[in-house]
Parts: structure tokens; sequence; C-alpha cells
């Protein structure tokens, strides 16, 4: 729910939720907060005592938002903020948000470690068995002491017994080790391990590490950089093993919710740049500690790290300016893999790690799409595989053994809960799936944290807890093609305002219709899907369709073999609203699985085998890059898959499984108009698609 708007009120963003509204100055941030149906915690009823509602101001200008946010634009410290400093401590930039009051436009951040009920972040690890062939080896070697006869130098000697043992020849040695050597020669009596590191066999070897008596633990990290979140793994590379897993929000969000909303942040902060690095370096060594802390790992014995990320967040992680991404022909700086020592990029793991990113496929197609490719490999297949990760930019490989094609298209965060009226990210108390009874228009729905449905005995009292907050990404998609499949909206994404005769749950918002998801207990939202809210949709949903289209004419095909879903987001869909929406399309609803995060899983098969490293290297060279924005036939294509669940398409897999409704055009086509339904012949409608 948004705040009444005055147009000369200060404009305040919440992030990373993406709700904003006007306030009057002088607003309590933590009111205005509430009314937006942002979850800002406080327990002891505004008195700034109980320190859950912090918040941080974000400084800069974010011209997608029109907003200059400043520290200026909160009121200074009161007595009682004051106090709760003085007795709890704030961390720097932290404000109580019951006390700071709104004094002029402003981009808040909600840090995530105050939330109980934060983002569920889920990114869980594979289950997939991957043959190590690890660029990290562990070599125990005991070595001759001095010799006032054979005056060859400490360092030397433990060379020649590493060559003589163990085979490896014309070893390098990390700088760090050097000065040390002898300590540690001495301290395990002339008994040592050292960790030799080869990626490419035509590289000469490296000791990245040197350690007294026997040590058998040596631990690698993967991990992929969405623009959303952070997914790492931490494994064992001598068993293969996954320690631990976890995941985290992208502090990059508060700079903006998608990729080209950041790139206009560091062109129009000179500092832009460095603050998002620095923000997503922090994120990436706190979910260090966090994946040692659970696999009771020390973080000294990590020496080898993987990374996948999308272009921009690939460049802003390295310490890259992506202004050129921002722009065409959006020049990569580099698409090549890259390896760094681990301490140059500010990792915080053994001094001797090696950092390892996966190549990039083009502008918009990165190494995380490349780690998905790796995983899911439809260049090894004979089907035509389509392959989607969907998230603020959908990437899209098409392909087989004969040839593969790749794409982007910027879906923006709608899928996400962004820009949704009552939209959020997943969390405990989102609404996850939806029903909608095509007889009456009633839904029920199923949110995270309570296993029962709306309708079951004790719903209720179970959703107490975390309350019914809003819709996330899965239940956008479903609710979208319920209202579809139920006559609720016509084809074009219209909603029938005549229904409003029939159910209460079609209400009048200005001069078009919403539909009434859910009332709101007293202090809950009340849950809608607008006009505007499907149109988002069908904005996001008609981007990948179209990319889609456009690979396959590419391919000179018709119809794909099968359909993988990756990321976080994928597996949480199901594939038949996503056909019934025309998110993807006609298939074997068979044919179409959720494959989690195939990014992941693409870096931990690179960090554990560097023959894998290599094949990705090839392949990614092979891949033919479709840039969707040069096409001529984009737009028809992006027009045509604006209806659901496209305009021209058939769809006779999926009718053989859901019966879809009789079209059913009307007036207004959503921006105005009473909504009343009108029927157009089909030389009405095809004329209008000919125009």
């Amino acid at each position: 729910m948004n705040a009444p708007i005055n147009s000369d009120d200060p404009l305040v963003l919440f992030m990373p939720s993406g709700k904003r509204g006007r306030f009057p100055l002088g607003t309590p941030i933590l009111d205005a907060a509430r009314s937006l149906g942002v979850y800002v915690e406080s327990v002891c009823g505004g008195r700034a005592t109980c320190g859950r509602c912090q918040i941080e101001v974000q400084e800069g200008n974010f011209a997608k938002h029109k907003i200059v946010s400043s520290l200026d634009h909160i009121s200074p410290k009161g007595p009682k903020e004051e106090r709760y400093e003085k007795i709890r401590g704030l961390p720097d930039g932290r404000r109580l948000s019951c006390s700071a009051t709104v004094q002029g436009d402003l981009v808040i951040d909600v840090p995530q470690d105050t939330v109980i009920n934060a983002q569920v972040v889920r990114k869980a690890a594979t289950d997939r068995v991957i043959e190590r062939n690890s660029p990290v080896q562990l070599c125990y070697v005991e070595v001759d002491e001095p010799d006032m006869h054979k005056p060859l130098g400490d360092l030397d000697r433990l060379k020649l017994v590493l060559e003589k043992d163990w085979g490896w020849k014309d070893l390098l040695v990390a700088p760090h080790i050097i000065p040390q050597v002898q300590s540690i020669l001495r301290k395990g009596n002339w008994g040592v391990t050292a960790a030799i590191h080869r990626d490419m066999e035509s590289a000469r070897p490296f000791i990245i590490g040197l350690f007294p008596g026997l040590k058998n633990e040596a631990y690698g990290i993967a991990c992929d950089i969405g623009s959303t979140t952070i997914a790492m793994h931490l494994v064992s590379l001598l068993s293969g093993r996954i320690a631990a897993s976890s995941g985290t929000s992208n502090p990059q969000i508060r700079f903006g919710e998608d990729l080209m909303s950041r790139v206009s942040y560091v062109m129009m902060n000179p500092d832009g740049r460095e603050a998002m690095t620095k923000a997503v370096r922090e994120a990436v060594n706190t979910l260090i500690g966090k994946v040692c802390e659970e696999g009771n790992v020390d973080r000294n014995d990590i020496f080898d790290c993987v990374f996948v990320a999308n272009p921009i967040m690939h460049h802003l992680f390295l310490g890259i300016d992506p202004t050129e991404l921002g722009q065409a022909p959006f020049a990569l700086a580099v698409s090549g893999a890259l390896q760094y020592w681990a301490h140059e990029i500010d990792i915080e793991v053994n001094r001797g790690a090696r950092l390892y990113t996966l190549p990039c496929i083009a502008g918009h197609v990165g190494a995380d799409a490349a780690g998905a490719t790796l995983s899911e490999g439809p260049y090894r297949q004979d089907k035509m595989m389509l392959l989607v990760d969907v998230g603020t930019n959908a990437e899209i490989v098409l392909g087989n053994k004969n040839r593969v094609v790749a794409a982007s298209s910027p879906t923006g965060p709608a899928f996400e809960g962004a820009e949704i009226s009552s939209g959020q990210r997943a969390a405990p108390g989102a609404i996850e799936r939806v029903r909608i009874d095509p007889i009456t228009l009633e839904p029920r729905y199923r949110i995270i944290g309570v296993d029962k449905w709306s309708d079951e005995e004790g719903f209720e009292d179970e959703s107490w807890k975390t309350g019914v907050t809003g819709i996330c990404g899965s239940a956008i998609i479903e609710v979208v093609a319920e209202m579809y499949l139920s006559g609720i909206i016509s084809e074009d994404g219209v909603v029938d305002g005549s229904l409003a005769e029939r159910s209460t749950r079609i209400i009048p918002n200005g001069r078009t219709f919403s539909y009434l998801l859910r009332e709101g207990r007293e202090g809950e939202p009340r849950i809608t899907v607008t006009q505007n809210d499907i149109r988002a949709i069908q904005l996001a949903k008609a981007a990948l369709y179209a990319g889609v289209k456009l690979l396959m004419e590419k391919q000179g095909i018709d119809h794909v073999d099968t359909i993988r879903f990756a990321g976080a987001f994928g597996s949480f869909i199901d594939p038949k609203y996503a056909m019934v929406l025309g998110l993807i399309p006609d298939c074997d609803l068979s044919e179409v699985k959720a494959v989690g995060n195939a990014a992941g899983t693409g870096a931990l098969m690179a960090l554990l085998n560097r023959g894998y490293r290599r094949e990705i290297e090839k392949e990614v060279s092979k891949i033919e890059k479709i840039e969707t924005a040069l096409e001529p036939n984009f737009q028809q294509l992006f027009i045509d898959a604006m209806a659901l669940p496209n305009k021209v398409d058939p769809f006779p897999k999926l009718s053989e499984q859901v019966t879809l409704p009789p079209r059913k055009v009307l007036e207004g086509n959503g921006d105005s108009g009473d909504g009343s339904p009108r029927r157009r012949s089909r030389e009405e409608r095809a004329a209008r698609r000919n125009r």
C-alpha cells in the first residue's frame, strides 16, 4: 500500500523492497515504512529502547528514481536516540527509524541483519557427483636438514624433495611464503605439507601454502554473485564434500534494484563504483565467515575460489567500471576467464589462495550464464535445450551439440516483487502459491512459513507469527495466470470490470479495476493485484519470450524439446503457470524442469575439476551471441508476447493439459475505460495485429 500522494512532499524509497511513497516533513521513518508495508521490526513501541528498527540512509543521486538522497534529509539525533547510542551503541551510519524523521527525499536501506523475517535466499547445494581434478594438491614431504658441506637454501631443498617425491618441477613460490619457510620447516621438525596450485597444464605450478607437519584439510568456495542474492558453497577440495552452503542478499540493491540503475548510480556519483565494489566484497567476506562457521572450517584453510556473476556484477566485484555496459555496444572490459590472488580482490581467505572467474559470454550474458551452460550442457545434447535464468535480467541459452546461441532480455525486477504494488521478496509471510476458483472467483493461497493453505483450518492462527505481508515472485506469476484462467483478465491482460457485479473481489481503482487477494488483518497490508501490476508482469514476460523466440528463429526451429529453469526464482516457478502466462514457449510439461542454482553448480564444477574450466572456456568461444536490441523483428515479437499466453503462437501441448479460456478482448487495454467487455471479431483482431 502506498501513501497518499502529495507532489510537494518528500519522496522516500525503501530498499531492498523497492517500495516508495511521499510523506510530509517530520514523518517518523518507521511510520513511513509501516504505511508502505515495509517490514521494519520494532518491539518497544517506538520508545528507542529495543534498537530493532535500525535503518541506513544511502547518499547519492539515484537517477532512475529521480531522488537525490542525503544525510541532510533526515532529522538530527534526538535525546532518545542519543541515549540508546550511549548505552547500547549504534553501528556507523545507522539510525533508529522510530526517532528519525523525514526532512527531504531519501533512499532508506533496511539492513538485513536487523530483520528477523528476512528474505529467504533459496539457492541450495547440488547433489551432483563431480569428478575431482582440483588445481590444489597437498603434498607432505620430509626435507633434509641443513648441511654445512652442501650450502643449499632451505627453500631450494624443499623444492628438490617436492620434485623427487611428487614430480613437481620448476615450482614458483607465493611471495608471502618465502620469509616463513625456515620457521615452518623447523616447527615441523623438517616435515611439512606444501599446498601446490596448478590450473593449466602449461602453467608453472605455485607453492601457495606451507604448513608444519601433516595437513590434510583444503577447502574452496564456489560463489554466484547475483544482482539480488549471493550464494556460496564451501567445499572440501580433497573429498568433494560440500561442507556448507548459504546465501545472503546482495547489498548493492540499495544502489538500485536492476542492473542499469546501478550503472546509472556509478555514472551519477563519483565514488559510486568504489562504494558498490566495497559493498559486494564485504558481503562475500561475511558469507565466507558464515559458511566457515556452519562447516566448522578455518577460513585460512580455503585455498581456491571460483566466482560467477552477470557482467555488471562481475565488473563491480573485480573493481572494474561497468559504465560501458550501460550503453551500446555494451562492451565488456574483459570477457575471458581471469585468475587472481584472492587477497588482490580483498577476499579474506588464506593469503596464498587463488581466485578464478568463468568467462563472460557477451555484454549482458555473463559468467553466471556460462556456469549454467557448463552445468546443464546444452552443447552435450542431441535435443534442442532452452536454458533460462530468470532474474532482473533474464539470460537465455538455446542449442544442442551442433550449435548454441545466447541472448539476454531486460525483464526488470517485477518477477522478484519490486515495482509490484503488493510485491515483496521471498520471506516468511509472503504469499508464494495462489489458486482462484473460476466460478466464485475466490482465492486461496499459501505463504512462506506456513504449510496450510488459506482455506484450511488453523491457517489464520499459524499465520499470525509472520503475518501475511505481500506477494513474492512465484505467486505473482501464479496469480496473474490464475486470473487469466478464471476469466478475470482478458488475453490482453485487462481486468474485466463487469465481474464486479459477480464478486466483491473485483474492485474499482481509478479508471481501472483491481483484484483483491486478501483484505488484511489489523496491522497487515491490504493485498491487491492492480492493472499496473499486470502490465508490469506482461512487460517482463514479453521481454523474456521475445528473446526466446528470437533465438528460436536464429536456430530455424518452431519448438524446443526441453526447457530448464535456472536460478533461485526458477526453482519455485510452476512450469504450468509459466507457460499459461507465456513466459516460455509451448513444450511438453514433463520436459520443463527447474535445475536450481545452475550457475552455482557450474562454479562448483570448475572449482573441483580444472578440466571443466578448459571445457567452458572452449564452449563460450563458440557460442553465438545475439543482441536483441539490434534485431529488427524483436519489437514485433515483444508486442505479440504481451498477450496471454501469446497473440500469435499456438500452445497445443499446453492445451492438452490445461483448458485455456476463450479469447476475450476488453476495451481500454488496461490503461483507461470502465473495463467492460466487448468481443472482437477474428477480422478485427487480425486488423489490429496488422496495424
